[in-house]
């Protein structure tokens, strides 16, 4: 079997050690971002994604040996395995390579050529395999085939009995590994996808318009178009296969297959093989070739929601200030919810400032009376219906308030799914799915992160075809994604909800709650060992979870890095040396960087942890997520119909997909910057040049008011 531990090593360029230690760990509980971030001398500082992917390809090779196992088991059953089947096997490193050389020897239904089989034909067809090597200077398989005609076995003439025999080889053909794998590879070379809109939809009736008369090389299609494809496919709207040159598939079969000049059997041997390929391999390999490439498009489509999910997870905080949250709306009012600085809910009313004048004046009064009661310091407006209305409503309120507090557009993708769910009903139990909405805009601004995890990645908005994907992988990924984000900026152990918790190294479900209940009987933690005391909550979760673990303003200022209190002794030995405080941990950086780092290590504790260690105390309870920015929305521009080519916007990024991104631009629909309109050079990646949550400033290129389609430009329009 295959050594798993060296393959990977040499296929991902790192050393053994590197990879039997990050192994060993996992093996031991350890979670990737604790394995990243303070077991960087055993695994030779490897980062998140170099372990995420020692770790995928180990649990597919993992899984390969196993099905080896199996399928080396039931080939011997049968009492067919032979060496060189089994060192190909043993040897084979793909799923796909594997499955094939399984295929002769698989269970199967009956076919055409079991049934010839049990009319005893497949001695006639090794007689003619034999003719086909031996190479005679004449042969008759009419005779020979006459032999086997049998009135009890339903071979009633030599013909019959020569298509049984066709049967039995060309399921032989159909199964022989290396000619499956050469098709399935010329089929991803050379084929072509094509497709073809349904005579039931004419033209312009369909949102996949563009596959009408479709043409692109399989190798050269981009993920997005095969998912259309697919979608468009499963929605019964087209039809969609592989066009590609089939006398060239034929040639090579016959070129492998055919090793006599005798004409009768060349003729036999070819029009078996035909068959072979038509009745048996065309259909089932064009479909492993869309299903590969459906596969490299998921894995590359779930990549870029990765890249989305986390920047919109590690969107800069506006900050943890007192806030008032807009959920707007038009007939049904403003839902207005009010938060203190620590998010927790305040006061509710709802407001009609689109309304009757009488009504608006007295949303006015309203909004002025909870900013000055509650000392407002951000305004989050939901951008969904009347989002822009409402922004200018705000705005007349703020013309006579000082000092003004900071007034943001929000993106409510998912805040709906989020008031209506276990969490939000637990949490705000009394409440209506409005006000809860109204909390969950205003604690975005606050803090994406700690908001945003309640919510299903999926229904946050920044996806591509994410339906249509591989919906375990995706959630895999996508859980991932939150885990690293959650541990890359830390958790205020005091404030966190259990959902959040929940996202910590370490940390379960059951034990995130157990923590917010100790919480709430025995007050604010006052150190990191307390968390010991939690139920369920042992010695283990605690090394995996303690140093992703803040507490302000605790008993020892160090709970409040990412120092890990493993290394409480290392810094007190330290600051001892350097006659500082604990209190002064800032003191201690400033004159450690003066100091030889390499005297302070030992075996367990390398540079690379004293590194992260003297910058941890450079800035201690820093926030590492980029400083807060928000688009300002050109007044005046709350429609689609107010556009005009040519015009200059600013807005911001909230989608990236593989063929561009999208922009709000505030006036309830999208705008699509096309890959091309990116830069003014070429650009491969759309995620190289922007990111989500990024402000930008774009051109009007097209508007389509009918479609509700925008066309935007980035290039020479100078960026913020």
């Amino acid at each position: 079997m295959l050594n798993i531990p060296q393959l990977l090593a040499t296929e991902l360029d790192l050393k053994p050690y590197q990879v039997q230690n990050a192994l060993e760990l996992l093996a031991e509980g350890a979670t990737i971002p604790f394995i990243a971030r303070y077991r960087k001398e055993r695994t030779g500082e490897m980062n998140e994604i170099q372990l995420r992917d020692l770790f995928d390809k180990y649990n597919y090779l993992s899984e390969l040996e196993e099905r080896k196992a199996v399928i080396l088991n039931a080939i011997a059953t049968q009492g067919k395995l032979t060496q060189e089947l089994q060192a190909k096997i043993t040897s084979c490193l793909q799923k796909t390579e594997l499955e094939d050389l399984y295929l002769p020897y698989r269970t199967k239904r009956r076919t055409r050529a079991t049934i010839a089989r049990e009319k005893g034909l497949e001695p006639l067809a090794e007689f003619i395999k034999s003719l086909n090597v031996k190479n005679p200077v004449s042969a008759s398989l009419e005779a020979e085939a006459a032999k086997y005609v049998c009135e009890e076995k339903a071979v009633k003439t030599p013909e019959e009995a020569l298509k049984g025999a066709a049967d039995i080889l060309a399921e032989e053909v159909a199964e022989t590994a290396v000619l499956r794998a050469y098709i399935r590879d010329y089929l991803l070379e050379s084929g072509v996808f094509v497709s073809r809109i349904k005579s039931d939809y004419p033209e312009g009736t369909t949102k996949f318009e563009m596959y009408r008369d479709y043409q692109m090389r399989v190798k050269n299609i981009a993920p997005h178009n095969i998912l259309a494809l697919c979608r468009g496919e499963s929605e019964g709207v087209l039809n969609f296969a592989i066009n590609f040159d089939e006398d060239v598939v034929l040639s090579y079969l016959e070129s492998q297959e055919i090793k006599t000049k005798v004409r009768a059997i060349r003729d036999f041997y070819q029009a078996m093989l035909k068959d072979a390929f038509n009745r048996l391999m065309k259909t089932s390999l064009m479909g492993e070739v869309i299903s590969e490439k459906k596969t490299y498009a998921d894995i590359e489509s779930i990549k870029t929601f990765e890249t989305n999910l986390r920047e919109l997870l590690l969107s800069a905080p506006a900050g943890m200030k007192p806030t008032l949250a807009i959920d707007p709306g038009f007939r049904t009012g403003c839902k207005v919810a009010v938060l203190d600085h620590t998010g927790q809910f305040l006061e509710y009313q709802a407001v009609f400032p689109h309304q009757a004048a009488e009504q608006r004046t007295k949303a006015v009064q309203t909004i002025k009376k909870l900013m000055e009661k509650y000392q407002v310091e951000l305004i989050a407006i939901g951008n969904g219906t009347a989002s822009r209305e409402t922004e200018e409503f705000v705005t007349q309120v703020l013309q006579t308030i000082e000092p003004k507090p900071i007034k943001v557009m929000v993106n409510e993708s998912g805040a709906s799914i989020y008031s209506a769910s276990k969490v939000a009903i637990e949490e705000f139990p009394d409440l209506d799915i409005t006000v809860r909405g109204a909390i969950s805009i205003g604690r975005r601004l606050q803090d994406p992160l700690a908001e945003l995890v309640k919510i299903d990645p999926k229904s946050i908005g920044v996806g591509q075809y994410q339906h249509d994907v591989d919906q375990k992988l995706l959630k895999k990924k996508l859980d991932e994604t939150v885990e690293s984000c959650v541990n890359y900026v830390g958790v205020d152990l005091n404030t966190a909800s259990k959902e959040l918790l929940t996202f910590v190294s370490g940390i379960t479900p059951a034990v995130a709650n157990n923590i917010v209940n100790y919480r709430n009987q025995n007050g604010a933690f006052k150190n990191r060992r307390q968390l010991l005391k939690v139920p369920k909550l042992g010695p283990k979760a605690f090394e995996q979870a303690a140093g992703f673990l803040r507490i302000r303003n605790g008993d020892n200022p160090l709970d409040n890095t990412a120092v890990h209190p493993e290394s409480y002794s290392l810094v007190e030995a330290i600051a001892s040396d350097l006659n500082v405080s604990l209190n002064q941990v800032t003191q201690i950086a400033a004159k450690l960087q003066k100091t030889n780092l390499k005297k302070y290590v030992t075996d367990t504790v390398g540079e690379p942890t004293l590194r992260d260690i003297l910058s941890e105390l450079e800035k201690p309870g820093r926030d590492p997520r980029a400083e807060f920015k928000y688009a300002s929305f050109q007044e005046g521009i709350t429609e689609i119909k107010d556009l005009q080519i040519g015009m200059e916007l600013e807005g911001m990024i909230t989608n990236v997909a593989n063929f561009g991104a999208f922009v709000d631009i505030g006036v309830h629909q999208d705008g699509l910057v096309h890959i091309s309109q990116l830069a003014d050079r070429f650009v491969d990646d759309p995620k190289k040049i922007v990111k989500v949550g990024q402000v930008v400033k774009v051109k009007v290129l097209e508007v389509n008011e009918k479609l509700k389609r925008i066309s935007l430009s980035m290039k020479a329009v100078n960026q913020p």
